[in-house]
């Protein structure tokens, strides 16, 4: 068994690895002849005064301990096992399928979108020509919606499955062994698509299917327990397990479940704007000043406040990022953000979004499962007009969005389709906009200089978690009304990010696998 230490330091003594060993060891009162191996476990910045620095927990092996290695995927030949359908390729299907090899059952995997070197060229069209594939964005496709938003993998759900293993499989197929050790891990949109193809080439050598461009179109069932599912219209394929980890923007599939008589609820959601500022604005105001320092890395920031009984938080906040154009649909626009691995330009963006309940939407009624899909539409759909009809978005300096006035002219921002002068007092339904206004005056007395007419709101950011529920059995982890069907990851509720989803694939098909006595 190890020796935790918690020690700090300053930032440029990160690198002085023998002045942290001794400062371990004299904490924690261990000779050095006593110590068979060592390493930081955990780093976070700690920014909160001057000077800042970095918090270190140290693990210690003595001669007696064991130091074990990295969790490996460990897979089993497939070709001729059990059959499980996986129905999407985001981080929840992609670890359902990697949980389902090492489980020893086949994985035959539907993605509705394109292999991840395909997608790229979707995207550069969504940029370039303003032209959105409904089959192929930044949220379809192999990955999902993480591969090209940057690759953030902070989850607070330590409760809900084995994180490290999570985190482990990502470092066994080619990412940095830091994202094991930084208290906000990080791959980066630049390096995700080869470790993303490499989990999908493992899966195949392993005997699992996966098929792109096959797009759940109905489902079948039986004596409520799931049958058949039809791909693309034309193909059946009877399963009698379905993982359905189709992602937060996958509307078509609400549709298809309440069309089907298969419950889904309305859903707590939170929907708001994405805000730009200079990153190093946001790196002299977190680091007090030492924002040339080689030895820290571009700075982030958490906000929180509550407004007029709703929560307004930031959201997906991305250092040295991009705001990225993440619509599924003509008619529609929606922002999102991304960093690239080094987090090297020089923008800083953020969602800031107000939580929503369905009780709180105009249209509420209690049993109509799409009310806040409808509202989360009607937002996206009313700034797609007030800015001219293309992927450009509604923008507005903050300082003007915060008085009501139209900005004149902007700062150049990372949103490449461009922006268009809008007062989004007037865009924006006034329940977010008054809160939004609100948190922002309150936001810049929190970090001084964050409320600054330099920074400019982008709108909207509409796709931070599903706005429908599709409930399941504590349990089994099945859908509540029907055998062999389980909701998984983001898209039905369950999750809300990379680290989530991937950790939810892995307990659904442990569930599948219990079922089947393979687990206990």
């Amino acid at each position: 068994m190890s020796t935790l230490i918690q020690i700090s330091i300053l930032p440029h003594e990160q690198e002085d690895e023998a002045m942290l060993l001794n400062l371990g060891l004299e904490k924690a009162k261990i000779l050095k002849k006593d110590v068979r191996d060592w390493r930081i476990r955990k780093r976070s910045i700690d920014a909160r005064r001057a000077p800042v620095k970095l918090n270190l927990q140290l693990e210690i092996w003595l001669a007696n301990d064991e130091r074990k290695g990295i969790h490996p995927f460990v897979p089993q030949k497939v070709s001729d096992v059990k059959r499980i359908a996986i129905i999407g390729m985001g981080p929840a299907g992609m670890y359902a399928a990697l949980r389902a090899i090492e489980g020893g059952f086949k994985p035959v995997v539907f993605e509705r979108g394109k292999d991840v070197r395909s997608r790229r060229r979707d995207l550069a069209k969504i940029t370039k020509e303003q032209n959105v594939n409904p089959e192929s964005n930044y949220c379809y496709g192999e990955g999902g919606a993480g591969t090209f938003s940057d690759g953030k993998l902070y989850t607070r759900s330590k409760k809900r499955g084995n994180v490290l293993k999570a985190m482990e499989w990502l470092v066994y197929f080619g990412a940095d062994a830091d994202i094991l050790v930084d208290a906000h891990p990080h791959i980066g949109t630049n390096k995700l698509p080869k470790i993303i193809s490499t989990m999908r080439d493992a899966i195949i050598e392993a005997g699992g299917e996966v098929y792109f461009n096959s797009k759940l179109t109905d489902i079948r069932v039986e004596e409520k327990q799931v049958h058949s599912l039809q791909i693309n219209k034309d193909q059946w394929h009877e399963f009698d397990d379905v993982v359905l980890a189709t992602g937060h923007s996958a509307r078509d599939i609400y549709y298809l479940l309440h069309a089907k008589n298969i419950k889904i609820e309305a859903k707590a959601f939170a929907i708001g704007v994405r805000v730009e500022h200079q990153q190093e604005l946001i790196d002299k105001i977190q680091y007090h000043g030492d924002d040339h320092n080689p030895y820290l890395p571009p700075a982030s920031y958490s906000l929180v406040e509550q407004v007029d009984g709703m929560g307004v938080y930031s959201f997906c906040m991305c250092p040295g990022g991009i705001i990225a154009p993440c619509a599924t649909e003509p008619g529609e626009v929606v922002t999102n953000g991304w960093s690239p691995s080094k987090r090297n330009n020089p923008y800083s963006n953020s969602g800031i979004v107000v939580s929503v309940e369905p009780k709180d939407l105009p249209n509420y009624k209690e049993d109509d499962p799409f009310v806040s899909l409808n509202f989360q539409k009607s937002v996206e759909k009313n700034c797609w007009e007030a800015a001219g009809r293309t992927q450009q978005v509604p923008a507005q300096r903050l300082l003007d969005f915060i008085e009501g006035k139209l900005s004149k002219d902007f700062p150049k921002t990372s949103y490449h389709p461009g922006i268009a002068s809008v007062d989004l007092n007037e865009v924006l339904p006034l329940m977010l906009s008054k809160r939004l206004k609100k948190a922002f005056v309150a936001f810049g007395k929190k970090m001084k200089g964050y409320a600054t007419n330099e920074a400019v709101i982008h709108a909207p950011e509409s796709r931070t978690s599903a706005p429908v529920l599709i409930p399941r059995n504590d349990t089994t982890l099945s859908h509540e009304d029907v055998a062999g069907l389980y909701p998984c990851g983001e898209g039905a509720g369950y999750a809300g990010g990379i680290m989530s989803a991937a950790i939810d694939g892995i307990n659904c098909v442990d569930a599948v696998l219990k079922k089947h006595g393979v687990l206990d």
